[in-house]
């Protein structure tokens, strides 16, 4: 089979969720609109522990004044934004296939920063990164309903093409949820996973860790790897507070029945990782 036949969400599942409105997504994220979990540590906002997460990804992929930089899945920018503005990359370049975060990171304006609404599959570089960074984007890559073999083929082919566009000794910093060790699910919590896959993520998978090194082999060794569910649960938690903080505006927003999907998928997704039911992998490769 192709590489096209693994693509993974489609532009119009990723535009479902993603393009509800940024105005929504403003009320309950914090001030860089940041959507992945962050890293904590003590006495920490939501804000100092986003700055923490992409600092910890950017050491690791060693990207910190680097020539090019590429961020697959790119988001609203945040990465972006502190690549070129704290960490002096000469240009980075983000891929989203949101609408809606490419017209907010063409307000920001950033210099030496270059925005494409583009699948990875489609990516075709001039010339080599330095160094690549994908936040919250690998859950996106292969499709719902595909089996393991499947799903490795269509990561691998990821891997294959950020192979192809690094030197060797190039590093990807690596963020994904994954499947937790946890099998032992009550109803409510099956409920709650269908209803987020369903409602919330449609056509997306979260790997398992060992589909993720699988895909990787032979193009990437692995430098660091660390899994932090606690951290997802409390990000998630902030989440769903800012949001019941500001519920009236977000009804306004993006009505009713987005705001309760969202407060359900939060609420349930705090005891997701708590429970060991997802977990969420930091992982740092480097090209052999």
């Amino acid at each position: 089979m192709t590489a096209i036949d693994y693509q993974g969400a489609t532009a119009e599942s990723i535009k479902h969720h993603y393009d509800v409105s940024n105005d929504f997504f403003a009320l309950w994220l914090d001030t860089d609109l940041t959507y992945t979990c962050a890293l904590w540590d003590e006495g920490d906002t939501l804000e100092s522990a986003q700055k923490r997460k992409l600092d910890y990804l950017i050491d690791g992929a060693r990207a910190a004044g680097a020539r090019r930089v590429l961020d697959v899945g790119c988001g609203w920018g945040s990465l972006l934004e502190r690549l070129v503005r704290t960490h002096g990359v000469q240009q980075a370049v983000g891929l989203t296939l949101s609408d809606s975060q490419a017209e907010r990171l063409r307000e920001l304006a950033l210099e030496r920063t270059e925005v494409r609404v583009e699948n990875w599959l489609d990516h075709e570089p001039a010339e080599r990164y330095d160094a690549i960074i994908s936040i919250g984007a690998f859950e996106h890559f292969a499709r719902t309903g595909l089996s393991r073999a499947e799903r490795v083929a269509a990561y691998r082919e990821f891997f294959e093409r950020c192979r192809a566009w690094l030197p060797k000794g190039g590093r990807i910093a690596l963020q994904t949820n994954i499947k937790g060790n946890n099998v032992q699910m009550d109803k409510q919590t099956v409920r709650d996973l269908l209803f987020i896959v369903d409602t919330i993520f449609p056509e997306s998978e979260i790997p398992a860790l060992s589909e993720v090194l699988e895909s990787s082999e032979k193009r990437f060794d692995v430098v660091h790897l660390r899994n932090d569910p606690d951290h997802y649960s409390r990000t998630c938690q902030e989440w769903f507070d800012r949001l019941r903080a500001n519920r009236d505006q977000a009804v306004k927003v993006a009505g009713e029945e987005n705001v309760a999907n969202y407060e359900r998928y939060l609420s349930s997704t705090v005891g997701h990782f708590r429970n060991r039911h997802l977990g969420l992998s930091r992982i740092v490769l480097e090209a052999v």
